[in-house]
């Protein structure tokens, strides 16, 4: 089955791409980056995450970036948990 690319006007998945790319390939950034660069003003940030997290994940399964956990690409997207990293795909 073939993932659909990222919507190109979800302000999420643009912010993801933009932190990411500003890093270069050899560097990854972390998701609450992602989400403090969408809600800069105080803790609303947190509600950002899940956003986040999920416009990750589908950038990583139209193979805009990959997923990182304990600085490897995490092999099966289906299980991804716990602290993970972005970095676009090289």
């Amino acid at each position: 089955m073939s993932e659909a690319p990222p919507n190109a006007e979800d302000p999420v998945a643009a912010t993801i791409l933009r932190l990411a790319a500003a890093r270069g390939p050899a560097k990854s950034i972390c998701p609450s980056e992602a989400a403090r660069a969408l809600a800069p003003e105080g803790e609303a940030w947190n509600r950002m995450m899940p956003r986040v997290r999920a416009a990750a994940l589908g950038l990583a399964r139209a193979g805009a970036i990959e997923i990182l956990r304990k600085g490897k690409p995490v092999p099966d997207l289906a299980v991804v948990k716990g602290v993970i990293r972005l970095r676009i795909k090289t």
